[in-house]
């Protein structure tokens, strides 16, 4: 019998999971931090206590995974590889393999083992795999690094921006003025301005919500901010795809992230499937509404050869980590 190990690593968490190659769940083990950027030794042993917690429940030695697949956070430079391979290499797993997490989100949200995603919570990402299986990201590293502002963090500050704009008359009034105040505690921008330039008050990044908020009531200035950066998200994907060879192909873009999945994010997402069209015009845009780790036992099995089978595929895709195993 084949078995898979796929395991889930971010900033707060580390999943891992054990399957057949029929899709059945026979371990999962759990820890914390996963992200070498964070902390090396913490993610090494963290990874290695999740994984390890997973083949007791399994039953399994090492010796009995037929591929290992680790999705992780902070995989983003070949600077980051050149730690990651002797790290992932000492774990012992004769067979594996590793990509970012948003990869294994990607595969967690089609059906095919190649297309695109496009993380947008907390912060942004994107990444595309060809059918060959050749790889590219952009790791979100911030405007600096060529990023819009797009993720939790970043629209706050764009919301924030626009009511100073518009308060010292740079810019066109709009309705998140007094969203932003109600959200920040203030009765006027004056004091909030200054609150916030000399440090006794921060942007909460709570200010997204407010930001989709004043953008559903139809202002203008919230419309345009979620407009450009949808474009801005939807270029990033599609200089992947280009970068790839994948324009003319049939694959999906995966949704992940907060952000894009909130119920109120049209004007966002239509933005970014108006550049699509154009860009990739085979492509169809989907929402992730898997757990991200049954992507990495997907990866898998793909990595061992393996044709999934739809049964087998869907019985992945309806597991989440919080269920009890059975098996």
């Amino acid at each position: 019998m084949s078995l898979y190990l796929g395991v889930d690593a971010g900033g707060s968490k580390t999943h891992a999971v054990i399957c057949d190659e029929q899709g059945n769940i026979l371990g999962k083990g759990a820890s914390g931090n996963g992200n070498h950027q964070i902390h090396r030794e913490h993610a090494a042993r963290n990874i290695e206590e999740a994984c390890d917690a997973a083949l007791q429940q399994a039953g399994a030695a090492k010796e009995d995974i037929s591929y290992a697949y680790f999705g992780l956070a902070g995989a983003d430079r070949e600077a980051d590889y050149e730690i990651l391979r002797p790290m992932i290499g000492a774990l012992g797993y004769a067979r594996h393999g590793i990509a970012c997490d948003t990869i294994i989100g990607m595969r967690a949200g089609t059906s095919r083992p190649y297309g695109a995603a496009l993380i947008c919570g907390t912060g942004f990402n994107s990444a595309a795999r060809n059918r060959a299986g050749a790889e590219l990201q952009y790791g979100g590293f911030g405007f600096l690094y060529g990023d819009g502002y797009a993720g939790g963090s970043g629209f706050a500050k764009l919301a924030f921006r626009a009511v100073i704009r518009a308060w010292d008359e740079r810019g066109p009034a709009t309705l998140l003025t007094s969203l932003v105040l109600e959200q920040m505690g203030y009765a006027s921008v004056e004091p909030m301005y200054e609150d916030v330039l000399y440090g006794k008050s921060s942007v909460p990044p709570s200010l997204v919500k407010t930001l989709f908020q004043a953008a559903e009531a139809g202002d203008e200035v919230a419309t345009r901010i979620l407009q450009n950066e949808g474009e801005e998200l939807a270029n990033a994907v599609c200089t992947l795809i280009r970068r790839l060879d994948m324009t003319d192909e049939a694959f999906d873009i995966v949704y992940i992230g907060s952000v894009l999945n909130r119920p109120n994010s049209s004007i966002l997402t239509d933005a970014i499937e108006r550049v699509v069209a154009v860009r990739a015009p085979h492509a169809a845009c989907v929402r992730l509404t898997s757990d991200p780790v049954s992507g990495a036992l997907l990866c898998a099995m793909d990595a061992d050869g393996v044709t999934v089978a739809a049964e087998t595929e869907a019985k992945l895709k309806a597991f989440t980590f919080e269920q009890v195993t059975t098996a």
